[in-house]
């Protein structure tokens, strides 16, 4: 069922590129502060009760609180802004496609948790169908305006990759210090919004300029950025955030076939084997364990299996 969440929630995701598409006269900041902002700001206002109800317990979890709640403030403005500078392919790639790995290792580093070989086998299917398909949009589409923007879109791609796995990881800690799903989510969440005021007063004046332009960005902030972190956030209360991180690798195979359905954008042959390799990593990662994992016990903390069914998660609700 937590598969399913995160699953659902990149479908959500997969939508951003294709909506901001619809607001062109927007920048990247804006985009993402709206989107992330004002999405959890609405998150911690909707778990408000759960959040005062559980308040002890995140005080005394306030350092990964706050270093979930940054992470969440600089994640939209690198990822939105990378996809600027790099392309929508590179930049997707190089967030996205990095997560996984940025996010074992927290883990390994953090919780002492190993690495499967079934998590790595599904890590690398994935990556390598991300990166078929970022070739292909690439060779479709027009590159970005110099070699400079370049550099930097990936460098901002990686510092995306980097936070998404960070709060991430927090909120996957703070479920499993007995906070539900929602308090931790909400409160990260709604943190990281208040810290991304600023820039969305800053740079949102183009918000207000039309009315597709304010369809576009309350869209982002309902659809995918409140729905999709709340189904993101049941999701972890159920698997490691490894595996979230891996599950989400749909999200640039749901953006490039909206792109074709909806853009009127093309997707050539090494695209759509792209996606097949991205569905195969997601076959991998949510069969159940086989029989032979059933017959002895495992030792130490496993990262990219379910960690629900090896005791090492206690559900929020």
């Amino acid at each position: 069922m937590g598969a399913l969440c995160v699953l659902a929630a990149s479908v959500l995701w997969g939508t951003t590129g294709t909506a901001a598409t619809f607001a062109p006269d927007v920048g990247p900041l804006a985009i993402g502060a709206v989107a992330m902002g004002l999405g959890g700001l609405l998150q911690a206002l909707v778990a408000a009760p759960q959040i005062a109800r559980h308040a002890a317990r995140l005080h005394a979890q306030s350092g990964t609180v706050v270093l979930g709640a940054v992470a969440v403030a600089v994640y939209p403005l690198a990822f939105y802004s990378s996809m600027h500078l790099a392309g929508v392919a590179v930049g997707t790639v190089v967030s996205l496609g990095t997560a996984p790995l940025a996010s074992a290792l927290i883990e390994r580093v953090m919780d002492r948790r190993r690495l499967t070989r079934r998590w790595m086998l599904a890590a690398a299917l994935g990556l390598l169908g991300t990166v078929l398909l970022c070739v292909a949009e690439a060779a479709d589409g027009g590159g970005p305006s110099s070699v400079a923007d370049t550099l930097l879109g990936v460098s901002l791609g990686l510092v995306a990759a980097a936070t998404y796995a960070l709060y991430s990881w927090a909120a996957h800690r703070l479920i499993t210090r007995e906070i539900p799903s929602r308090a931790a989510m909400g409160c990260v969440f709604g943190l990281g919004g208040l810290l991304l005021l600023p820039v969305l007063l800053a740079t949102g004046a183009p918000l207000i300029n039309s009315w597709s332009n304010a369809a576009v960005g309350t869209y982002m902030a309902l659809i995918p950025m409140f729905a999709g972190y709340v189904l993101f956030g049941w999701g972890l209360a159920h698997v490691p955030a490894s595996t979230a991180t891996t599950l989400t690798l749909l999200e640039p195979a749901v953006a490039a076939v909206l792109a074709v359905l909806v853009v009127g954008e093309r997707l050539p042959t090494t695209g759509w084997s792209g996606i097949a390799l991205i569905i195969a990593c997601l076959a991998v990662l949510t069969r159940p364990p086989g029989a032979t994992r059933r017959r002895g016990r495992v030792r130490g903390p496993v990262v990219g299996e379910d960690a629900a069914r090896e005791g090492l998660v206690r559900p929020g609700a």
